[in-house]
């Protein structure tokens, strides 16, 4: 390539296993509470991201004071299933280090934000005893592999969320790097083992994002990844999945090179092998032909649209040895999570917790602690930012009912808030142009009463916001969705469907709340007043308003 490779291409190639000068950034430089900045790229791959506290920048910098920089560290939990005696560890490492807040992510897995870099290592460690880890969880990797969640709306979920984890470990990377500079401390590791087929030593372009949907659910926005994964299902039997590439939702304000793409479907699967296969190499082609140059064009939807959709499925069927079959046919007629009390096909129970844009509340984590104090149920992460106690048994549900009485867990939420998600945005992350997960709620709190006023109080209508056009809590499909563009002010988006399978349009730019709530009160009125029978919000602005 006769291009400039983007300089982030030279730090993965000469890290040494992504390993760089980690140790020596933790160990010896005091002087900061920063890594080394080739190591702000390389300390992604190992589940972490650098950030500042962005409301006391002003603060320190008048004080001529360093940025009061801090980790955040993120889980890799395939399928989002963890034990109640992980639980355990993950609520006393968070009241250890960091914050103490843990937060649910869009991904299924949990987040802690505020670490300092000497509480990096003890951190890793505490995980790593209780079997956890962060490997893959940011960085030019595979992500975490993301599965519908809600054991009732199959008899064979547990064999499709085997899929999350058996692909998270297919697609690892071979660096033992993680172990040896956060876990043992010590190069213990021969090299020569580490050889990489998958990732060689320039690992993706670009970060990588599976999921894995089991209609009618699509409570994983599964178009939205860089594969998605469809379960097709016949009298409680796997027939495989159909396959879809391409999706991705970040854009850039003002570069009209970046767009949303929800993922094109090349066919179906019907074997293990034949799906593993087909993921592996879908994988090597965006390794071997991704934009390696910019990486605002980097993702696999710019490589799906460079080749075409024929042109990839040509070059990854001449690398899987077989053709794909033609797609099956599904449908999706649900995306929400399905709140309270659910009995699955073997008499288990299930209880859906809400956790408004996955911040888990003082309350709700003394609650969900004592819980697993019990040992009597698992922990699931939904993706849509909740969490579900799952697998509790006939005699074991009254004593999580008691708790739940005890905690007074059970509030009373509308509609549209269960429907709501936002990104962490202000004032962590450093990509962040606006508010999304600390106004998001307030913003809800006053359109709930133009909701009462048209007699939508219960009318699931999905609502997202993020701080900027990266697009972390899925703002591109929903039906209200709302994109920062600087401080107060975001992009107003329009007629997403409501089952993740239609983009949602730009409808007004740079609107301040008093214009927001304007718009949603007169968007209303036209809505109940002119839909047709069982149209959805967003269908009825699609049809008559943005298409």
């Amino acid at each position: 390539m006769s291009e400039k490779l983007s300089p982030i291409e030279a730090i993965k190639t000469k890290s040494d296993g992504l390993r760089g000068t980690l140790k020596e950034s933790i160990d010896l430089d005091n002087h900061t509470g920063n890594v080394r900045p080739d190591d702000e790229t390389l300390v992604k791959f190992h589940g972490m991201y650098v950030q500042d506290d962005r409301d006391r920048r002003a603060e320190r910098a008048a004080k001529k004071l360093d940025k009061l920089y801090s980790f955040m560290i993120r889980l890799r939990i395939p399928g989002g299933v963890i034990n109640a005696n992980q639980w355990i560890a993950t609520h006393e490492i968070s009241e250890q280090f960091g914050t103490g807040t843990l937060k649910i992510t869009t991904r299924q897995t949990v987040q802690l934000h505020g670490l300092l870099k000497h509480q990096l290592r003890p951190t890793i460690q505490a995980f790593n005893t209780a079997k956890l880890d962060s490997i893959a969880a940011c960085g030019d990797v595979n992500r975490n592999v993301i599965v519908s969640s809600h054991p009732q709306i199959s008899a064979i979920h547990q064999q499709i969320y085997k899929y999350a984890d058996t692909i998270s470990t297919l697609l690892l990377p071979k660096t033992q790097s993680y172990y040896e500079v956060f876990i043992d401390g010590e190069k213990i590791y021969e090299r020569s083992a580490e050889a990489d087929p998958l990732y060689e030593d320039r690992y993706l372009p670009r970060k990588f994002k599976i999921a894995i949907a089991i209609p009618p659910s699509n409570d994983v926005d599964v178009f939205t990844n860089d594969i998605g994964l469809i379960a097709i299902i016949e009298n409680n039997e796997l027939k495989g999945f159909n396959i879809a590439i391409g999706g991705g939702l970040a854009t850039t304000h003002g570069n009209a090179n970046t767009y949303s793409r929800l993922g094109s479907i090349i066919g179906f699967t019907d074997t293990e092998e034949k799906t593993l296969k087909a993921v592996y190499e879908i994988l090597t082609v965006q390794r071997d032909f991704g934009n390696r140059v910019d990486r605002k064009l980097s993702r696999l939807k710019y490589t799906v649209d460079k080749l075409t959709v024929e042109g990839f499925k040509k070059e990854l069927e001449s690398r899987v040895g077989f053709k794909f079959l033609p797609e099956q046919p599904f449908q999706f007629t649900e995306r929400n999570d399905r709140f309270g009390w659910e009995q699955n096909h073997q008499g288990s129970w299930f209880y859906t917790l809400f956790v408004e844009h996955g911040v888990v509340k003082p309350y709700q984590k003394q609650f969900l602690y004592e819980v697993a104090q019990l040992n009597i149920s698992n922990f699931i992460f939904s993706g849509n930012q909740n969490l579900i106690l799952g697998e509790i048994s006939n005699e074991n549900k009254p004593k999580i009912e008691a708790l739940l009485k005890s905690h007074d867990i059970e509030k009373q939420v509308s509609a549209l808030r269960k429907s709501s998600m936002a990104c962490v945005a202000l004032p962590t992350c450093p990509l962040a142009l606006a508010e999304a997960q600390r106004y998001l709620p307030e913003l809800v709190t006053k359109i709930e009463p133009i909701l009462e006023k048209y007699g939508l109080t219960e009318d699931e209508i999905s609502i997202r916001m993020t701080g900027c056009p990266n697009g972390c809590g899925r703002p591109y499909v929903s039906e209200l969705g709302f994109v920062g563009t600087g401080p107060g002010q975001y992009n107003f988006m329009l007629g997403g469907d409501r089952y993740g399978e239609r983009l949602n349009k730009l409808y007004k730019e740079k609107q301040t709340e008093v214009q927001i709530l304007e718009e949603v009160d007169s968007l209303f009125s036209n809505y109940v007043a002119n839909k047709i029978a069982d149209e959805t919000f967003g269908d009825f602005a699609f049809r008559t308003i943005v298409n």
